[in-house]
């Protein structure tokens, strides 16, 4: 595991995938304390911050307490869609999808140290140019229907391993992910794994140990 927040998002382990948290849409109330729990489940490399159809305003406040939770856990905290919002909150990093902007606009933005990712589909074309803009992870998916998020799209899992083996920047699996199923979409290379239903619709700590565990149980081999 990173310690180091602003890190966690661009260390690569060819061995080891880790666990990359994405909120429930609603992270007022007791949620923070859930935060917490989860965070103390097990290693989490990064949190994503993402909320819909509130003001920045509104978002900065929910954002502050997940963000003192997620600094004092060394768990980089990573907001969604908006380089605005990132830099306002002095975030670790962004993330973009297809229509919220160019990583090398939120590089200039964020600066050299943020973490910067990109929603690439099913798409080897999407994430080789993401990473020519200066990404430092990209995202496939959805893998499984998901009720976080709507996609058409279905990667293969050849797309992680041929993404693994031949290009440096780590990749991030996403979209209905479970500690049941993933365990061949870590076998296949995935750096990370980005869950959200997963850990927040039943007892997040528990989640995070059962997600552990399967880390450990199918972790990618890769070939000599």
């Amino acid at each position: 595991m990173v310690t180091n927040a602003a890190q966690a998002t661009n260390t690569r382990s060819m061995t080891d995938c880790q666990l990359y948290l994405i909120s429930p849409l609603d992270v007022g109330g007791s949620f923070p304390d859930r935060l917490a729990s989860a965070l103390s489940a097990g290693d989490v490399a990064a949190f994503q911050f993402r909320v819909k159809d509130v003001d920045q305003h509104t978002a900065a406040t929910l954002a502050g307490p997940l963000q003192e939770i997620c600094a004092a856990k060394g768990c980089a905290f990573i907001v969604n869609d908006s380089i605005a919002l990132a830099k306002r909150l002095g975030a670790d990093g962004v993330h973009l999808g297809q229509g919220d902007g160019d990583p090398r606009e939120a590089r200039e933005e964020l600066g050299r140290e943020a973490q910067i990712g990109v929603t690439c589909h099913a798409s080897r074309h999407l994430a080789l140019e993401a990473g020519d803009a200066g990404a430092d992870y990209v995202a496939f998916g959805s893998f499984f229907p998901s009720t976080t998020k709507t996609s058409e799209h279905r990667p293969e899992l050849e797309l992680l391993t041929w993404w693994q083996t031949m290009v440096e920047i780590p990749c991030v699996a996403i979209g209905g992910i479970t500690p049941q199923n993933c365990g061949p979409i870590i076998q296949a290379g995935a750096d990370f794994l980005a869950v959200s239903q997963a850990v927040w619709g039943g007892n997040e700590a528990d989640a995070v140990r059962a997600f552990h565990r399967a880390m450990q149980e199918y972790a990618f081999q890769p070939e000599d």
